[in-house]
């Protein structure tokens, strides 16, 4: 099989490539312009990407093309319906990387909800020996067992959070499509209103885009922590900035943008030195371990595309 990556610097220098290399004739691009899709993929029979959109404004050449493998369990970039109208099928990786973005999620959490870089800055520019106090107390900060945690979307992540959120003694309240008979279910707006804590663990659709509203946000407590580690378009950028600069948001941690990576000209480069702000580079499915975990099941794929079995099809 002719195989073309499209771009392997979304997945490391690292990461173990040789799963995919083995199933055929791979063609390996570290990085990918949109006006070179088109060229790059015109005799190609897979194409593993990851952050590339693929459409039919630079696939309707590739008449060869049978299968798309996304580096990731998210496919927004990949036009389904196109695809699934000319034969293409496509495959995602679902739960590979549970444990890494969970991971993110409660770092985060306990970061912003601990001040730590306040208390860390203070040390690290010589307040604390000057102070003559042999501690500092400001601002204060609460034990998460005195708070509210809410998980927007139940998913192998929420889910996984949620479990976290609970074994550092949080009640947890969730936002799924199918209850979890384990955990409080409320709707969005009653979590927004009741949560201390709230992280976004959705997919990008129409339902999702822009759920995380000004109005929504504004419904929140004062002093409400919001993590985004699901799509950056879940949620109105403006409108949060807005509300770390009024304080009206305790403390935000985000991972994922609408743009990627964010221009310099996003609303977010105006908070983005303050110390109850933690911005990431979408990087919180990456731990090592997830991204082998990840390569290793496009081989999979692959080989079972090729065998005629659906694993993983999402078209």
């Amino acid at each position: 099989m002719n195989i073309v990556l499209l771009d392997t610097g979304t997945l490391g220098a690292d990461v173990d490539l040789s799963p995919i290399r083995q199933a055929g004739t791979v063609t390996e691009y570290r990085s990918t312009l949109p006006s070179e899709v088109a060229e790059r993929t015109k005799e190609a029979e897979v194409i593993v990407t990851n952050k590339i959109k693929l459409n039919e404004s630079n696939l309707a050449e590739a008449k060869a093309l049978r299968l798309i493998c996304v580096t990731a369990t998210g496919y927004d970039n990949i036009d389904t319906v196109w695809c699934a109208a000319h034969g293409i099928a496509l495959c995602n990786v679902p739960g590979y990387s549970t444990e890494s973005v969970a991971q993110l999620t409660l770092c985060m959490a306990l970061s912003l909800a601990n001040h730590l870089e306040e208390y860390t800055s203070f040390v690290r520019d010589g307040s604390y020996t000057s102070s003559g106090m042999a501690n500092h107390l400001i601002p204060p900060y609460h034990e998460l067992s005195s708070l509210t945690w809410g998980v927007v979307g139940g998913g192998a992540i929420g889910g996984r959070v949620a479990a976290l959120a609970e074994a550092f003694g949080c009640r947890v309240l969730m936002c799924r499509r199918s209850p979890d008979p384990h955990y409080e279910q409320v709707d969005i707006d009653e979590l927004c209103q009741r949560a201390d804590i709230v992280s976004l663990h959705v997919p990008l659709t129409e339902e999702t885009r822009g759920m995380i509203s000004r109005e929504r946000i504004a419904s929140m407590k004062k002093g409400t922590i919001l993590l985004n580690v699901a799509r950056g378009a879940v949620t109105d950028e403006e409108a949060l900035v807005e509300a770390i600069e009024n304080g009206h948001l305790g403390g935000l941690g985000v991972d994922v943008y609408s743009a990627e990576p964010f221009p310099a000209t996003h609303p977010f480069t105006r908070i983005m030195n303050r110390k109850n702000v933690c911005f990431t580079p979408h990087m919180a499915w990456s731990a090592i371990e997830a991204r082998n975990r990840c390569i290793s099941v496009i081989g999979e794929n692959i080989a079972s595309f090729e065998r005629g079995d659906r694993t993983n099809r999402i078209v």
